[in-house]
């Protein structure tokens, strides 16, 4: 959980230091271009989710050599995909831009923000991969540690490259991508420390570890998960969209707003990621009764602090997004939104908890069938829901989630029956 809480702090703090200049076309932009490079980032976000579930699978059936393996596999992957990233990068960016309907200022400001970025994106899937293996293989607490150190440095670069050297948006940008690569450089001393790690090198000349079953394995798993985050990514960047078309005040109210959420969301991800671990090695061992208790744990437990983070944010969640912005419009219209955020709070738990079960099963077909209904049912629901405003907005995202949440409970019980019975 305090790994996601340390997650949460870096697009926390750009939006607080960038809402210091008190300019909402700024902090729309930051926000527009955050949400381009978590779109184009995030759907390949499988990379730690299926190293989890792998290594955590491997792990419960004993298989040193495996996770060795799995390693070489996921690393080789990131690198594969950071350069097809870095040659579309002349189309994606411009692509990207007019799909979130970016115009004028903001466009060019956004712009800026991305093309600094944008290079430090190899390295996040890097970290994809590495923190995925290490928290497969339960070492959580050097995530932790890590995770505390490039938010440290993240930090101190955003107050630094803004606030002192006046850099505004491209500080912001400059600061993320230094924190990127330094929590890269954490990673990679981390796992050298492993016995794995040196495994994993010599994996790299194994037949093996190349084997089209064990690949075809992977790639499927990567699929679904690939499927699933990329519909997400376009549930966001309507969310993005929608706020654009509404004027900077608004777009710079959302993004606060969703920064707020995901915050909750991170935290609650933690039991996602114990939901991975722990259902990923009770898969691995064939033990139903285990899994059923880490399942009734995980959602007793998540579901609590989701309803601590909603208590917070309904008494105090106006004074936190106020504090986000000095511009008086913005804080303003956050406030009459905020509301939101103590529904999202509780409603994620339910999909946090959900999915960690689904791919640390191996459910990840089954997720996805769950996710494109709820990405429709989204959809119509914008559509329907526009005459109400930013208010009709929010209330289709709350759908997403309760749609996803409510399919996967309906599925769950029959693919337990089939794969422990």
């Amino acid at each position: 959980m305090l790994t996601n809480v340390a997650t949460a702090l870096f697009g926390l703090a750009d939006m607080w230091v960038i809402g210091r200049l008190g300019d909402a076309a700024a902090q729309g932009a930051v926000e527009l271009g955050a949400k381009f490079m978590m779109g184009l980032l995030i759907v390949f976000a499988f990379l730690r989710t299926a190293t989890v579930a792998l290594t955590a699978q491997a792990a419960g059936e004993g298989d040193h050599e495996e996770q060795s393996k799995i390693l070489t596999r996921s690393v080789a992957v990131a690198v594969a995909i950071g350069a097809g990233l870095l040659l579309v990068r002349p189309w994606a960016v411009s692509a990207g831009l007019a799909l979130l309907e970016a115009k004028g200022e903001i466009a060019q400001n956004a712009r800026i923000y991305i093309d600094i970025r944008y290079w430090a994106g190899t390295a996040w899937l890097l970290s994809c991969a590495l923190s995925g293996w290490l928290i497969g293989q339960r070492r959580v607490r050097v995530i932790l540690v890590i995770e505390v150190a490039a938010n440290i440095l993240h930090v101190a670069l955003d107050l630094l490259f803004v606030l002192w050297a006046g850099w505004g948006i491209a500080g912001v940008a400059t600061a993320t991508a230094c924190s990127e690569l330094f929590k890269l450089a954490l990673l990679i001393a981390a796992i050298a420390r492993e016995p794995a790690a040196s495994r994993a090198l010599a994996a790299a000349r194994w037949r093996s570890t190349w084997d089209g079953q064990a690949l075809r394995k992977l790639f499927s798993l990567n699929r679904d998960l690939f499927l699933r985050t990329l519909l997400l990514t376009a549930a966001m960047a309507l969310l993005a969209r929608s706020g654009a078309q509404q004027g900077p005040v608004v777009l710079a109210a959302n993004g606060i707003l969703f920064q707020i959420f995901m915050l909750s969301s991170l935290i609650v991800d933690g039991f996602e990621s114990a939901a991975q671990v722990l259902c990923g090695e009770a898969k691995g061992r064939r033990d139903r009764g285990r899994f059923v208790i880490v399942v009734r744990t995980a959602f007793a437990w998540a579901f609590l602090t989701g309803l601590v983070i909603g208590t917070i944010y309904f008494f105090a969640g106006s004074v936190l997004a106020a504090g986000f912005s000095t511009n008086p419009d913005v804080i303003s219209t956050t406030a009459t939104y905020i509301g939101w955020t103590v529904l999202l709070a509780i409603l994620g738990v339910f999909v946090s908890v959900f999915d960690g079960i689904f791919v640390g099963a191996g459910w990840t077909r089954a997720m996805v069938l769950t996710m494109a209904f709820a990405m429709a049912v989204y959809a119509g629901a914008l559509h329907l829901a526009a005459p109400l405003g930013n208010h009709g907005v929010w209330l289709a995202f709350s759908l997403l989630f309760v749609v996803r949440a409510l399919g996967q409970l309906y599925l769950l019980p029959g693919l337990a029956r089939r794969d422990f019975n």
